[in-house]
């Protein structure tokens, strides 16, 4: 279970690095980056769609699952890029995209092509759409239904949703023998496992035949993790379930024969709140109410993914609380529920603020997963349209293109952000090697989780404390406790916790480092702990002899 205590990292090869100066990112481009994941202390890397595409959806309109978008390179650079990570200690799961296709995709070609076409029922046709169906748009900006009439045959197909994006049938036995054949294939060139996109959706649609799908969508799940788990005892499922609680675990399936990790969704959102009130209490309740994974199960925690920041399970009060605190400006907004904003400029790029909340993604029970450039700071570039506005090329250096290309600006897909964070302020060259930079205190919590496996392993127990701005929580393995504890509040204060130690422990900051190096503190005769916090602090107390 080699997840469990990992560090994942999620790319767009086409935004990452260009090799070839055509102004797009590729996959020679990242095989010369991966010693920087490596310095950073990634060991599982996530790359975002990679197949060939009209690229409407930013690869996920995907039109060839066999191969990949030549823009970006071969397969033999896919697999020089795995043999590279290998080497440097790094697996690599792909983005699993199957809940639909491009309409370019061969496959619905053919099933448009005729009412009669052995592919017809590869997707989903209707006459006229069911009546009293959901209709709850995915993208509210760009349609207003799930059914889209092709004048071809003059039925409807399902897209949930771009309408360039039609929904496969996934009750369809075809269907699901060839998304199998899909991750065979990937497999056998090396990836260990698969990031599901949208997996509600993935069991939902369809559901014309298959009477198995249609009373237990579950098992479809079920089929896919036990055909991957064949093919390779390690391999992982990560899914992407924005659903509460109750009913995201469900997906992890009995005993965990379904995903083997799930987004955080629920916790997530939590913790904006919190951090928008400095009160620790919203998270604390997400903790506290968020049920055990089922055994060799996993949490994936995560502060951005390359998506929009949605705040759909807040109230809309919490969510206006939010929107005020990080995203004020409509422009800043998206699809009313949601942000488009990288956390640094959220934060007005307060240092402090920024560390405390990778020192809490680092620490909370789960795994942590990273979204490119959030090592070094990037922030989101506004004038791109809709959620692409985060998903800017990576800056490595000073200079208009940021390293990212040797092509002219205006060859670009996307520009760079723009003062005070853009490339001459913030890249990578200008943070490798300086003790102080954010580069370096992120590689330090990566190096620091793998060293305290408490996180990733131990029980943890959420402490009571004082003040309402901190939230800590204790995790145990074999016997040792680290307390992690974390000031969501700009004052400087002084907070008692109840730690569930011996009195006499003594606990030491790991997170102090060089001449700032700590004296431990030792546990009050009645089991608290008392602690001197600045603002936004970030503590990890270990036990020492």
């Amino acid at each position: 279970m080699w997840w469990r205590n990992a560090t994942v990292y999620c790319l767009d090869v086409e935004t990452f690095q260009d090799s070839n100066g055509d102004g797009i990112g590729d996959f020679r481009g990242l095989t010369s980056r991966i010693d920087h994941l490596a310095r950073l202390g990634v060991t599982c890397l996530w790359l975002m769609p990679f197949y060939p595409s009209p690229n409407r959806d930013d690869g996920y309109d995907v039109a060839d699952y066999y191969s990949v978008d030549p823009r970006l390179g071969t397969l033999g650079d896919f697999v020089e890029m795995m043999r590279t990570a290998r080497h440097h200690g790094i697996r690599v799961i792909a983005d699993l995209v199957v809940n639909h296709t491009s309409d370019q995709h061969p496959w619905f070609q053919e099933s448009r092509s005729s009412l009669d076409n052995p592919k017809r029922d590869w997707y989903v046709w209707r006459d006229e759409p069911p009546e009293g169906a959901p209709q709850a748009v995915i993208f509210p900006d760009e349609e207003d239904s799930l059914w889209r009439r092709d004048e071809a045959t003059g039925q409807y197909y399902l897209h949930h949703f771009y309408r360039h994006q039609p929904d496969l049938n996934i009750s369809n036995p075809d269907v699901r023998d060839e998304i199998a054949r899909v991750m065979g294939f990937w497999m056998e060139l090396g990836l260990s496992g698969f990031r599901v996109d949208a997996v509600p959706y993935l069991l939902t649609t369809g559901h014309t035949q298959g009477a198995d799908v249609e009373t237990d969508p579950h098992s479809y799940m079920r089929a896919l993790s036990s055909f991957m788990t064949r093919r390779s005892g390690d391999a992982i499922m990560l899914g992407e379930v924005n659903v509460p609680y109750d009913e995201l675990m469900r997906f992890f399936g009995d005993g965990g024969d379904e995903l083997d990790l799930s987004f955080d969704f629920p916790g997530m959102q939590a913790m904006y709140l919190a951090l928008a009130r400095r009160d620790a209490g919203p998270l604390r309740d997400a903790m506290v109410s968020r049920p055990l994974a089922p055994r060799d199960t996993r949490w994936a925690t995560f502060v951005r993914n390359h998506d929009e920041l949605t705040l759909d399970q807040l109230s809309p009060e919490q969510r206006d609380e939010v929107f005020a605190a990080f995203g004020p400006e409509p422009d800043m907004q998206v699809f009313g529920r949601g942000l488009r904003r990288r956390l640094p400029s959220m934060f007005g790029g307060d240092q402090d603020r920024i560390r405390m909340v990778y020192s809490l993604l680092f620490s909370l029970p789960g795994t942590p997963v990273l979204f490119y450039g959030e090592e070094i700071g990037m922030v989101e570039n506004l004038d791109v349209p809709g959620r692409s506005s985060v998903r800017t090329p990576m800056q490595w250096e000073p200079g208009p293109t940021g390293g990212f290309t040797t092509a002219d600006v205006d060859q670009m897909r996307r520009p760079m952000p723009a003062r005070p964070f853009g490339p001459d302020h913030i890249s990578v060259e200008a943070q490798r090697g300086d003790p102080d930079s954010l580069l370096t205190a992120m590689s330090r919590l990566a190096d620091l989780r793998r060293e305290m496996p408490h996180f990733g392993w131990g029980d943890v127990e959420w402490l009571e404390s004082d003040a309402p701005s901190v939230l800590a929580h204790r995790a145990e393995l074999d016997g040792e406790s680290v307390i992690a504890v974390h000031h969501l509040g700009e004052a400087p204060l002084e907070v008692t916790l109840t730690t569930g130690l011996e009195p006499g422990t003594r606990v030491r900051d790991q997170l102090a480092s060089g001449a700032g190096v700590a004296e431990p503190v030792e546990v009050a005769a009645d089991g608290t702990l008392t602690l001197t916090l600045g603002r936004y602090a970030a503590r990890w107390l270990r036990q020492v002899s």
